[in-house]
């Protein structure tokens, strides 16, 4: 395969991550026969900096162009003084969507190795593995009218029956491929958005008969999630919700470090962890890029359709992880790694998992 991908290092510890998952993705293609172009452009902060715009008419043009996108993080307390508009974040979802980005996974797993680094019992979070699928493109981040003065601010929560189908559908499907089951996150006892969610993701569901289906309040459901987590499997959200909800069961694994993500919905993905750029560790060669690199992994599998190769990748990362090894964010980790050197032990394992594959 000879295919571009645009990486968006951005803000903060991104362009350190970033460039371990692009090491990464190099040794997949090297040995799988592939020819993978990496072609950087500026977002966030750095774009904002340079240009004044967070997201440049060229980065807009290149992620076009391009197979799929890898990016980093975007945002920091430099640029919070911005208007609006000239907001590092705001970047992003101007990004989202031009792609026609809609759909946000999210999976979130506790590794065996892993399971004294977070701060709930290892009884509870023991064999968490369940998959958020967030709306992306809709709800409060866009809605309209919005408006803010120092004495009163209005945001709007609108969806419509098309937006909340098409997630949905996403969610069924991959529920139909995984355990079968799938929980539906609203507050339809309040608000009338999530009325029309439920009333929407009830009618599909006779669709997927195999998929049982189970509605949920917020509120309660973000209980659940951190003292029954095993119960989950795939977990449907609104935009806001899902933000919340996916950062919360980062706790479960034991670190937003570890979590990436896949946006879907156009013809090409965008690929990042969950995590933000923590510009307190910036330039210490501390991140965790594991989550940048799990993301490179969905980036294989989704954005160009390459299991064995994703496969490999998430061998790679398991096979550290269950040696001990890990960032200073990892409480479980017995053996301490900075940025640089973690993703080269991966990229080692990355190595070995491709000669088990190709011998198979």
């Amino acid at each position: 395969m000879d295919v571009r991908i645009a990486v968006l290092p951005g803000d903060g510890v991104g362009p350190e991550v970033t460039a371990e998952a692009v090491a990464c993705l190099g040794a997949v293609a090297e040995g799988f026969g592939h020819r993978f172009e990496f072609q950087e452009a500026l977002i966030g902060g750095a774009a904002v900096d340079a240009t004044g715009d967070p997201l440049p008419e060229a980065t807009l043009a290149l992620c076009r162009a391009s197979a799929a996108v890898l990016l980093g993080a975007v945002g920091g307390p430099a640029w919070d003084r911005h208007p609006r508009n000239q907001r590092p974040e705001s970047g992003l979802l101007r990004l989202r969507q031009a792609l026609g980005l809609y759909a946000n996974l999210r999976p979130v797993a506790v590794h065996p190795a892993l399971e004294d680094a977070s701060p709930l019992k290892p009884e509870i979070v023991r064999g968490t593995d369940l998959m958020f699928v967030r709306e992306l493109s809709g709800g409060l981040y866009f809605g309209e009218p919005r408006s803010y003065s120092d004495e009163a601010a209005v945001n709007t929560l609108p969806y419509t029956r098309m937006e909340i189908t098409r997630v949905a559908k996403m969610a069924f499907e991959l529920a139909a491929v995984r355990r079968q089951r799938l929980v539906s996150v609203d507050k339809a006892n309040v608000l009338e958005t999530s009325r029309l969610w439920r009333k929407v993701v009830d009618d599909l569901a006779p669709t997927y008969p195999q998929v049982t289906l189970q509605h949920a309040y917020v509120d309660s459901f973000a209980m659940a999630l951190i003292t029954r987590p095993r119960d989950f499997d795939v977990v449907l959200t609104e935009n806001l919700f899902g933000d919340i909800l996916s950062d919360e069961a980062a706790v479960l694994a034991g670190s937003l470090g570890l979590l990436p993500s896949a946006s879907l919905g156009g013809s090409v993905g965008l690929f990042e962890p969950i995590h933000g750029s923590a510009p307190d560790i910036a330039g210490q060669d501390r991140a965790n890029p594991i989550g940048t690199i799990l993301s490179a992994a969905m980036l294989l599998r989704h954005g160009l359709g390459l299991e064995a190769e994703a496969a490999a990748v998430e061998s790679a990362v398991n096979a550290v992880l269950h040696a001990g090894h890990g960032t200073g964010d990892l409480q479980g980790a017995r053996h301490a790694h900075g940025t640089r050197s973690l993703g080269a032990l991966i990229r080692e394992g990355i190595r070995s998992s491709v000669a088990v594959a190709l011998r198979h």
